[in-house]
């Protein structure tokens, strides 16, 4: 059945689903690694893809920016058209010396001051967990395919950019004790736990805080299909 956010029919998406934040780096996964990929949703231009892989069915979905966002495409995907499990595949900012740019994370906890949990089912945890089994999934693949993969705590922040009242990077590092930030885990985890299903998130790091170093666009392209590939491969397992 169609949802007021996507158009696909019954059916249409695998019981597992990858999700960026850019619907273009929807259509450039299911394009490099989906056998027949197949465009099933594409309200507002965020775009579903649903195709194979190694014989094993698939699908992709931008998420848009931000838990708000997210939070809207995971609940209907979870509620109507049956997926299990969702992996976001994303982009982060590094707080720590550790992570450097091109480095791939897989998010151990999500940390928040964010509203959305309490606002959505009365959660007052400002930490939450990703699937064990998915992240397991994840770590046993990156380790046969050789990627060096970074296990680490994820800040979901609200706020892009802060006013001159905001806490400076290292303050939010500090109380947090996060290793990096994005956007949208938090809400995931809180989404998986809270519905019963499965949720886990890998980014890349696109620039840092500490080293002050980014990358490019088409840096960020190319970077990427690494953990892409790593995402897809767990994906068969699951």
């Amino acid at each position: 059945m169609a949802t007021p956010h996507i158009s696909a029919p019954d059916g249409a998406f695998a019981k597992t689903v990858l999700m960026p934040g850019d619907p273009l780096r929807a259509k450039l996964l299911a394009e490099t690694f989906f056998d027949n990929p197949q465009l099933v949703t594409s309200v507002r231009n965020v775009l579903g893809y649903t195709g194979t892989y190694k014989g094993k069915s698939i699908s992709v979905m931008a998420s848009g920016m931000g838990m708000a966002s997210l939070g809207i495409y995971c609940h209907e995907l979870y509620t109507y058209y049956g997926v299990e499990n969702i992996i976001r595949i994303g982009s982060a900012g590094s707080y720590v010396p550790r992570l450097e740019v091109k480095d791939v994370v897989l998010a151990d906890s999500a940390v928040s001051d964010s509203s959305y949990a309490l606002v959505h089912n009365g959660e007052t945890a400002k930490v939450l967990y990703p699937t064990a089994r998915i992240n397991e999934a994840i770590e046993k693949k990156a380790k046969e395919l050789g990627i060096d993969l970074h296990k680490g705590r994820v800040h979901s922040s609200d706020v892009f950019y802060g006013g001159p009242k905001a806490p400076t990077w290292e303050q939010i590092r500090d109380n947090t004790q996060a290793d990096c930030v994005e956007m949208e885990s938090f809400a995931l985890f809180h989404l998986a736990n809270t519905m019963g299903k499965g949720g886990a998130c890998l980014l890349t790091i696109s620039d840092s805080f500490v080293s002050k170093k980014e990358l490019t666009a088409a840096e960020r392209q190319e970077s990427f299909k690494e953990m892409m590939h790593l995402a897809v491969e767990a994906a068969v397992e699951l």
